[in-house]
């Protein structure tokens, strides 16, 4: 049963800075209190999971990593919790991968500002919050 008054945790996959400081900005608009963890790469987020240094309620992903990618994540590492892949690649063929090896959600980074902030608070109250307060 989740903790409704713990904060909800976030890891977020990126290795790039800009959207990183964009999902933290982001983030710290919510109604909700909101940890974030940040792994800049496929590699550093499984070691983060492996060692349960802390449990997130989900995990946002992009595809184009370095050392290890979003894909290779996914196919070595099978959370218990939500992954939403949030990427700029608009490749079928990486979708369909990622949704076969058990991404809950692929969704296309919006380029536009707005969108963008919407769409990532929809990202958390659709896959961190489902369970909370029940």
């Amino acid at each position: 049963m989740a903790d409704p008054l713990r904060p909800v945790s976030v890891l977020l996959v990126e290795d790039e800075a800009g959207d990183i400081l964009l999902m933290r900005q982001t983030l710290a608009g919510e109604p909700i209190p909101i940890s974030i963890h940040v792994a800049m790469d496929g590699t550093q987020a499984i070691d983060l999971l492996t060692t349960r240094y802390f449990e997130p309620d989900v995990i946002i992903l992009d595809l184009k990593l370095p050392k290890l990618s979003g894909l290779s994540f996914l196919e070595r590492y099978r959370p218990e919790v939500p992954v939403v892949v949030f990427t700029s690649s608009s490749n079928i063929h990486d979708q369909q991968r990622a949704l076969e090896l058990g991404a809950a959600e692929y969704i296309q980074k919006p380029t536009d500002l707005e969108a963008y902030t919407r769409v990532v608070s929809q990202i958390v109250r659709n896959w961190a919050m489902t369970d909370r307060g029940k």
